[in-house]
This record gives structure tokens, C-alpha cells and sequence, in this order.
């Protein structure tokens, strides 16, 4: 679920007349500029350097924003309470999406020059970034969600985990762990021919499951189309709600992969 595009700097003006606002001003923008009115100015620049830097913040708890920006933890929360948030797991998640929503090769090249940290400090920081995706998990899945699928999960025939290339290991996961527990499931492999004849075996009793991030791979969006063609129920995996794979399954969950290493899975 990603656009990949950029339009100038992104940058909300500071005067935040919204008049100005451009359909392309991703959620965090639009609350900016909307609270200004309301932001005294040492919270708008605060919010805005946090906005401008996304790259590097994105993935930062507020206490930690807090010592970036040399202000007190209390100072973020209350700044972005006034753009409407009543958690920072919220603000967060709309921070990680601006950040995506305005990635660029450039953005990648200037955040990793700027970057002089040693080993530790890059398994330190990519611990950081897991821990934030998981919070973020657990802040957007309530418990419905997930007896919905447990209920889908029982009533189906026949469970197809489709993951490709890197993914291709959590879908075995998946499928094994749905196995031991007495469900009939596979991850196929090999070619995209014999996930094809898989999925064409399938029915309306039977459920797919697909799990891609990113951009998504074509592999397991045709295997998405293919099963919605047969009416097979479709439940997706994936990091955001406008990626290929959100918008052409049933229903989805967002996991959050957020890492600027990792490629398109």
C-alpha cells in the first residue's frame, strides 16, 4: 500500500491556511495545518523539524524525541495532542506513513550519510525500529480483529498461505504452525505456475492468505486477483492500508516492517 512519490519538500506552510492543502498532503500534513491556529510557535517549529525529519524519527519512542529535540517528554506529548492525537502510538503510525509516503532514493542516500554508527549502535537502532513496529501492531489490532479471523480460520475447508521470495519463510511458518494445530494448510512453493493450479483448486469454503509488504511482489498479487475470480475469501498481510494487497483482499491486518534496509517482500 505505497505511493512512491514526492511533490516538492512536503512541507505544510507554517501559516497553515487551508486553502492551501493539496490532496496529496499525507494525514499528519493536513493535522498540522489544521492546529496551527491553535500551536504556539515554539510547538509548531517542534512539530514541523519532526515532520521534515521523519526519516529519523519515525521509528523514535517520545521520550526520545524528547532528548532529540532537547525538550521534555511532556512537551511532545501535549504538542501533539493539540493536532488531535490522544496517543503517541498514533501519531507514530501517521509519522511512519508520511515518512513512506515521501521516501526517495535521495532521502535514503542523505539518511545513511548523515548515519556514523558503530556495530552496536546499528543492531541497537534495529531493535529500536522492531520494537516500534510491534507497538504499532498492537496498537491498531484489537480483539475482534483477531476472533474474526480465528472464526474465518475454522470455517475454512482449505488454507493456501501465499508468500514469495523473502516472505516465502513467514508463510511456511504461518502454514506449519496452522498445520499443528489441525488445520488443513500449505504454503506452496516453486513456480508461479503451480500457485496457480493451487489456487484454481480452491472454492468459496476455502480461504487464501497473502502476505506481501512494500510495493507488494506481482507473484502474490495475482495470486490475490486469481482467488477473488474463484471467490475464494482473500485475507491480507501487509504494512499499510494502500498497498495492492490491502486494496484486493477481503480484509487485512497492517504489520509495520518499517526498516530502511529491508527490500520489497
Amino acid at each position: 500500500m505505497v505511493k512512491l512519490h514526492q511533490h516538492g519538500s512536503g512541507r505544510v506552510p507554517l501559516n497553515g491556511n487551508l486553502s492551501e492543502r493539496k490532496p496529496w498532503m499525507t494525514a499528519l500534513e493536513q493535522r498540522l495545518a489544521q492546529a496551527q491556529p491553535s500551536l504556539n510557535r515554539s510547538r509548531s517549529r517542534l512539530l514541523q523539524e519532526i515532520l521534515d525529519n521523519a526519516e529519523e524519527n519515525h521509528f523514535l519512542s517520545s521520550r526520545a524525541l524528547a532528548r532529540r529535540y532537547e525538550v521534555d517528554k511532556a512537551t511532545v506529548v501535549r504538542s501533539i495532542q493539540v493536532l488531535g492525537y490522544e496517543r503517541f502510538a498514533d501519531f507514530a503510525a501517521d509519522l511512519r506513513a508520511h515518512f513512506v509516503s515521501r521516501i526517495t532514493p535521495y532521502t535514503l542516500m542523505k539518511s545513511a550519510a548523515r548515519e556514523k554508527r558503530s556495530i552496536a549502535d546499528h543492531v541497537e537502532h534495529s531493535l529500536e525500529i522492531e520494537i516500534s513496529n510491534l507497538q504499532a501492531l498492537r496498537s491498531s489490532l484489537d480483539a475482534g480483529k483477531v476472533i474474526d479471523l480465528a472464526k474465518r480460520l475454522n470455517r475454512a475447508r482449505r488454507i493456501l498461505v501465499v508468500g514469495v521470495d523473502f516472505a516465502a519463510g513467514l508463510a511456511y511458518l504461518l502454514a506449519y504452525g496452522l498445520t499443528s494445530l489441525g488445520y488443513n494448510a500449505e504454503a506452496p512453493v516453486a513456480s508461479a505456475g503451480n500457485l496457480h493450479q493451487k489456487i484454481s483448486l480452491l472454492g468459496p469454503k476455502d480461504l487464501l492468505v497473502a502476505i506481501s509488504f512494500g510495493r507488494c511482489l506481482q507473484a502474490t498479487v495475482d495470486a490475490v486477483l486469481h482467488a477473488g475470480q474463484n471467490q475464494v475469501p482473500t485475507f491480507g498481510l501487509t504494512d499499510s492500508d494502500k498497498t495492492p494487497i490491502a486494496r484486493f483482499c477481503d480484509f487485512f491486518w497492517v504489520a509495520s516492517i518499517a526498516n530502511r534496509t529491508r527490500p520489497v517482500i
